[in-house]
């Protein structure tokens, strides 16, 4: 970290010094580093700086295969779209979907940096890579508060469309699909998304990783947010669901959770004040559901067609959206 930066978690933080650096992790494809840094003579005590550092051209050297100068581009524009989310949006958030505060945003040249609260000093030092059902269900909670806090926003700064998988940013994984009836239904599919009357901004990457628990289990909140932007909140659900539950806990569970989530956002538009036709809301995104599961299939069908998340629930829903034409 370049000294002009020091300088600005300092200045930010209102600390004399830093004491320590621990890496929590690298940023896909070598785009930088999250930091864990101790602070002397501040409260807190700790911050976590995002520190991205910005290639000039594209790394070709992907496993899959792909890297590519869309790709390069794709996340620019997302920390950029974060740092907008960050500096203008995130302090919206209420407890009900709580995300870490921002110190500050900093841009120079092909680096930039956030400073964020440390959500593990803040009370919520869990991980989970699997969830049971009252762990959906807290999650389910935080999206349907969060949808409901951005009900009808536009999304300035942020992606027109949230989404990482949505169907403008990923020709390259459509092209590399077999040829078929979802294939050829893919630009109908994201057109039913995106063209739906209620809109809210989606996390867009709202996979069980990107949540942080309490100890007790009782409270959560959510990071990574470089991917937020318009779109139906049935995006977020719909993936949130097929990251952290098995094939057949999703099959057993959809009612009940999909209805749990129901019940929080009509709550929460409730106390926030919103005026909506909850009826009609509560139809079109139902209907929608199986569609944003079969959305991200798609993308995942181009980019890892043997991936575990390719089942027969999925196979079912997908089945489902296609016999409607």
């Amino acid at each position: 970290m370049n000294k002009h930066f020091q300088d600005i978690v300092l200045k930010a933080t209102g600390a004399s010094g830093m004491t320590s650096q621990e890496l929590i992790q690298t940023l896909w494809s070598g785009y930088g580093e999250i930091v864990k840094v101790g602070l002397a003579g501040a409260d807190p005590d700790t911050v976590v700086l995002k520190y991205i550092v910005l290639p000039a051209e594209a790394n070709t050297d992907h496993p899959r295969g792909w890297n590519s100068k869309r790709s390069h581009a794709r996340k620019i524009k997302s920390y950029d779209v974060e740092m907008h989310w960050y500096r203008d949006w995130s302090a919206r958030c209420g407890e009900l979907c709580r995300v870490p505060s921002c110190y500050a945003t900093i841009s120079d040249q092909h680096e930039h940096a956030i400073i964020l609260e440390d959500l593990d000093e803040a009370g919520f030092p869990v991980r989970k890579t699997s969830l049971d059902k009252h762990g959906a269900k807290l999650c389910l909670a935080w999206l349907a508060n969060f949808h409901a806090t951005f009900l009808s926003e536009p999304p300035v700064g942020l992606w027109q469309t949230g989404t990482y998988w949505h169907l403008a940013t990923r020709p390259d994984e459509l092209a590399s699909m077999e040829e078929g009836d979802l294939k050829q239904a893919a630009e109908l599919i994201d057109q039913m998304l995106n063209e739906c009357k209620y809109q809210t901004l989606v996390h867009g990457d709202a996979k069980v990783a990107n949540f942080c628990f309490s100890r007790d289990g009782r409270h959560v909140a959510a990071v990574d947010f470089q991917y937020v932007g318009g779109g139906c909140g049935m995006k977020d659900v719909a993936y949130f669901l097929g990251s952290c539950l098995t094939e057949q806990e999703c099959e057993k569970w959809e009612v009940e959770l999909l209805e749990f989530y129901f019940e929080q956002l009509r709550s929460a538009l409730g106390s926030m004040g919103k005026q909506t036709d909850w009826e009609a809301l509560k139809a079109e995104w139902q209907d929608l559901f199986p569609v944003a599961w079969t959305d991200f299939s798609r993308f995942v069908q181009g980019w890892m067609p043997n991936h575990w998340k390719i089942n027969a629930y999925t196979r079912r829903l997908a089945t489902s959206v296609l016999s409607r034409e």
